[in-house]
């Protein structure tokens, strides 16, 4: 087992294939974060005032996980990937958060975009996680060298 996991969101695949890249560049244990009841294309269709995402975004309603098996007390360190949403994490992070103790623990973000930074999306994800130490690790648009995340 690898003292990294990776645990990833996708909702369009775009993250996990990035996410996958990485995870086999730093020899990472991997973990994907699905929603109890599956995105749509028209469920993340942000210009529809109407779509769930929104919807969840307006009432910061956390989306149900379907699974709740991730090895977190087996690693030190969780890589987190996730498209950005909003300039944020998308909801479904911070249930994933919630859902486990990361006390202790290093989280490095990696994010996908289609053109937002990460902000403060460290610090909007830190109520979620008490006790871990939150970090950017780096946007995964294009061409990223994961190598230099080896030894984090």
């Amino acid at each position: 087992m690898s003292n990294i996991l990776l645990a990833y969101f996708s909702a369009e695949g775009t993250t996990a294939k990035k996410a996958k890249e990485l995870a086999c560049t730093v020899g990472a244990d991997i973990y994907e974060i699905k929603p109890a009841k599956p995105y749509s294309a028209a469920d993340i269709k942000w210009t529809n005032p109407l779509s769930r995402c929104n919807r969840e975004w307006i009432k910061k309603e956390r989306p149900a996980l379907s699974d709740k098996s991730a090895d977190i007390a087996g690693h030190d360190v969780i890589f987190l990937a996730f498209p950005i949403w909003y300039y944020s994490a998308p909801l479904i992070i911070r249930s994933f958060l919630e859902q486990y103790d990361f006390k202790g623990k290093k989280i490095v973000l990696f994010a996908t975009s289609g053109g937002s930074s990460f902000g403060k999306t460290a610090q909007h994800l830190a109520s979620s996680a008490p006790g871990a130490e939150i970090t950017e690790g780096a946007m995964m648009n294009g061409s990223v060298d994961f190598e230099r995340f080896k030894n984090v």
